[in-house]
């Protein structure tokens, strides 16, 4: 096994599901999505997911995703995994989305439960078993009940894991006990992901093994002090770490994901704010309680807990402390 298998099978901590930055002519920004996978890498991530939810992936062309996983690959030099969203609700679409996953030398896949058209169970491990079949890589199941509609049983779960090449579950649900319900069916090597930042201390205390994180984008260095000390057991430390990621969590899902991470982005001078149709952008009493939590966490926390802070921050800044 290569050096980045290892890394996909023994994946833990907090991996950024980075955000997608487009230019004023509503294409990708790809030097701004280069520097800020650098950064996050830098930041101490565990590894890249791209072209998931929080990077706009209902939007994308396909030759987009090709690119953003290409300029991934490449900024990782190996020395993380990027793992790349592939999922789709048609199967055969999502076989491609795979395939070029694959072809563009991604590390790992990660898979969402079909929505809106609501697969029984059968369905769901037929679609899944589909797309193992039709790849090489590293399969990690994305359940997201709250987009998707339907969700994956643990029984599901359970019989997908006896795949060799599934290696984990992102979930997303919210369930903090799901951890201790799965893991005797899955064994102790299958990485249980929490998809959700709000119960992730939660999910990691009950035994998950990292979190696919949209607040990690923001403050990676707050959320990789809260997963160490909960990792060594210091639960007081992680309860006190976990305050201000909770403050920031609530502030970034004041609206649809990722609407009000692309403006927090933008506060950081690290992308712009633009999002694509449908969505549009963050409402201004949320992004004045945007500027302020960012505000609070730089002053609180010192701002290499967000790492550099651009001119656009410090002007945040000053009008939050106005």
């Amino acid at each position: 096994m290569s050096s980045i298998g290892r890394h996909i099978s023994k994946l833990s901590g907090f991996a950024p599901a980075v955000p997608t930055p487009f230019d004023d002519d509503d294409g990708i920004d790809t030097a701004a999505f280069e520097r800020f996978c650098e950064r996050q890498i830098d930041m101490g991530a565990t590894a890249l997911v791209v072209c998931g939810t929080t990077g706009e992936a209902p939007t994308l062309r396909p030759a987009e995703h090709h690119v953003l996983v290409g300029i991934a690959v490449d900024v990782a030099r190996g020395r993380v995994p990027v793992i790349a969203g592939a999922g789709s609700n048609s199967t055969a679409h999502a076989i491609e989305l795979t395939r070029d996953a694959e072809a563009g030398g991604a590390d790992a896949i990660l898979s969402v439960v079909p929505y809106y058209n609501k697969p029984v169970q059968r369905g769901l491990y037929a679609h899944f078993q589909a797309i193992v079949q039709s790849t090489g890589l590293p399969v990690i199941l994305y359940d997201v009940p709250s987009r998707t509609i339907c969700g994956l049983a643990d029984d599901t779960v359970a019989r997908l894991a006896e795949l060799p090449q599934v290696i984990g579950l992102n979930d997303a649900t919210g369930d903090v006990t799901r951890p201790l319900r799965l893991r005797p069916l899955v064994g102790p090597d299958f990485r249980l992901l929490s998809g959700d930042d709000v119960t992730a201390l939660a999910f990691l205390a009950q035994g998950g093994n990292g979190c696919i994180s949209v607040t990690s984008n923001v403050a990676p260095g707050l959320c990789r002090n809260m997963f160490l000390a909960c990792r060594q057991g210091q639960i007081s430390s992680a309860q006190r770490w976990a305050a201000p990621v909770a403050k920031l969590t609530a502030a970034l899902f004041r609206e649809t994901n990722p609407v009000p991470l692309k403006h927090a982005m933008s506060l950081l001078g690290l992308m712009s704010a633009k999002v694509r149709l449908p969505l549009t952008r963050l409402g201004e009493h949320s992004e004045a309680e945007l500027a302020a939590v960012i505000a609070q966490i730089c002053d609180s926390y010192g701002e290499h807990m967000v790492g550099t802070i651009g001119p656009l921050a410090r002007g945040s800044r000053r009008a939050a402390a106005g």
